[in-house]
């Protein structure tokens, strides 16, 4: 009797231990920009992310587990960022870590992730080598790369200006470097020349320093891939010096975004990007997004916003397929995973962990992002650079 009593207790006590740990949330580290040049991209993200989870709580939350999110600034530094990684997967237990920014940040962390066996997903970072040359099993990409903005942005620039003479002004870090490389990989074979080139370090107060160099090489098209407020301050400084006006400015998707055409004003004007994102998508989906958002923090959501608000299905039904948030289970469950998203359907395609999408044209039209050109997802991805795994 005594022996069957015993045997009941430790049933009792082990189904009340499992029930306990499936009531656990789901902890998401958040790992974004609250501070800083980049601060405008992370309040985007962190509301995609606050949206998204909100439904997913309200609808019953992953696998029957509430998920909740843990956030940290990453300040856009690898430094800082690292260390916070570490804390958020040693101190909060975090199961995945989202949210980087700067292609730098992204890299550095996920090397720590990787150490720690602990999943990364970017919802924004650029750099072609982190699904690519510098690749880890334990990174995915759910965001189009710089080698995807560019085949879509080149695809229209050429037939609108097939000879065009292009000067390149880019932030001096991984991102920036990368998004010109890619973009000159498309532009100079097309026909399009490269005229002069410069990198300035983030945070740059006076872009007026270059100015010279842009008169003297006399561009057609000016190709930037500053962001946040260092995009505000070379665009109306380029107005402001009457240099705007003399070309066509086109440049990588983090350069004008609608949290910052407000900010550039007038001299964001006809800027051409290449996104996976568009708040002018005409899907029912997408308008029905976009009406949320606004209504929620009275703000356009771009392509921050959007892509972030895209990791939680994806994180959802990886988890779920799995039966599990195990970093390696899941991580197998996310290779060749599609997924409806408010962009249409993604696929992380299983040899590299990026992402295919299909791919956006847009110009500044009165003040706002619209459609001009669009190219499919498989013809915009590029191959797969991945040789680790």
């Amino acid at each position: 009797m005594r022996s069957t009593l015993a045997m009941t207790a430790a049933a009792g006590a082990m189904l009340a231990a499992v029930s306990a740990q499936a009531a656990e949330p789901i902890k998401v580290g958040v790992l974004t920009p609250l501070s800083g040049t980049y601060a405008v991209l992370g309040q985007q993200i962190k509301w995609g992310m606050d949206l998204a989870t909100e439904e997913i709580n309200a609808a019953g939350g992953i696998d029957g587990r509430a998920v909740e999110l843990v956030y940290e600034d990453s300040e856009a530094n690898p430094a800082a960022a690292t260390a916070k990684a570490e804390r958020l997967i040693q101190v909060e237990n975090v199961d995945v870590i989202t949210g980087t920014v700067s292609s730098g940040v992204t890299l550095a962390v996920g090397q720590i992730a990787e150490r720690n066996k602990t999943l990364l997903v970017t919802t924004v970072s650029f750099s072609t080598a982190i699904t690519g040359s510098k690749c880890s099993p334990y990174v995915f990409r759910i965001n189009a790369n710089a080698a995807m903005q560019s085949n879509a942005l080149a695809a229209w620039l050429q037939s609108e200006k097939p000879e065009a003479d292009v000067f390149y002004l880019g932030p001096d870090y991984e991102m920036g470097r990368n998004t010109v490389e890619e973009f000159k990989k498309v532009a100079e074979p097309a026909g399009m020349e490269t005229v002069g080139e410069i990198y300035a370090p983030l945070n740059t107060n006076d872009f007026s320093q270059y100015f010279g160099q842009v008169r003297a090489s006399q561009p057609t098209v000016f190709y930037t891939s500053t962001g946040g407020n260092d995009s505000v301050r070379l665009l109306t400084q380029l107005a402001e010096y009457g240099l705007r006006d003399r070309f066509l400015a086109i440049g990588a998707a983090s350069a004008v975004t609608p949290a910052t055409i407000e900010a550039i004003g007038p001299a964001a004007e006809g800027f051409v990007t290449g996104v996976g994102y568009s708040p002018t998508i005409e899907s029912e989906a997408n308008q029905a997004f976009v009406a949320k958002f606004k209504e929620k923090f009275g703000a356009v959501p771009d392509l921050y916003g959007a892509d972030s608000y895209g990791f939680m299905p994806f994180y959802k039904k990886a988890v779920e397929a799995a039966g599990s948030t195990d970093a390696d289970a899941v991580m197998k469950a996310m290779e060749g995973l599609s997924w409806e998203t408010v962009q249409g359907t993604k696929t992380i395609r299983a040899g590299d962990h990026q992402a295919m999408m299909p791919m956006y044209a847009v110009a500044v039209q009165d003040g706002r992002f619209e459609v001009i050109g669009r190219v499919e997802g498989e013809d915009a991805i590029g191959p797969d650079n991945c040789e680790r795994f």
